[in-house]
């Protein structure tokens, strides 16, 4: 297993919020006991350069070999918050994405690795069972409520 910590320095990065049947797409995330603490949207790193829409396409295909549409303008949020004792730190892009017809129909789940080797599992998940007592929380920390408030607009 893979011990993950926050990089020592402020990271920029874009995420994508795809919805299946009301559930959100999120990977999980693992404490050093390899319990799931909470979960993420998908999404990584934006590279010197690269705008966030690129970087955001550039992940999904590298993590799920397909090319997303992105259908929201960006929700921008910093995420400062402290994993295993580590700080990090993020500003975030994130916005709606639309997979092609038919990526993966019938799956429950998607196995895929991040370019580290780090075996990561994405699922779609109710967010009403995210945050709540005795399921995982939503990462980063108040993007629940976000997502609440958008969709009592």
């Amino acid at each position: 297993m893979t011990t993950w910590r926050p990089h020592p320095h402020i990271r920029v990065v874009a995420l994508g919020l795809h919805w299946r049947d009301g559930r959100l797409l999120a990977a999980e995330i693992r404490d050093d006991a390899n319990r799931i603490k909470g979960v993420r949207p998908l999404g990584g790193e934006i590279e010197f350069g690269e705008s966030w829409q690129a970087a955001l396409i550039r992940e999904f295909d590298e993590e799920l070999g397909i090319d997303v549409s992105i259908t929201s303008e960006p929700l921008v949020m910093e995420n400062i918050f402290v994993h295993e004792g580590a700080t990090g730190h993020e500003v975030m892009f994130i916005v709606e994405v639309a997979f092609p017809d038919g990526a993966f129909a019938g799956q429950d789940r998607i196995d895929f690795r991040e370019d580290n080797g780090e075996e990561i599992i994405a699922r779609w998940f109710d967010l009403a069972e995210l945050d709540a007592e005795g399921g995982p929380c939503l990462y980063p920390t108040g993007l629940k409520g976000l997502l609440l408030e958008g969709k009592d607009k």
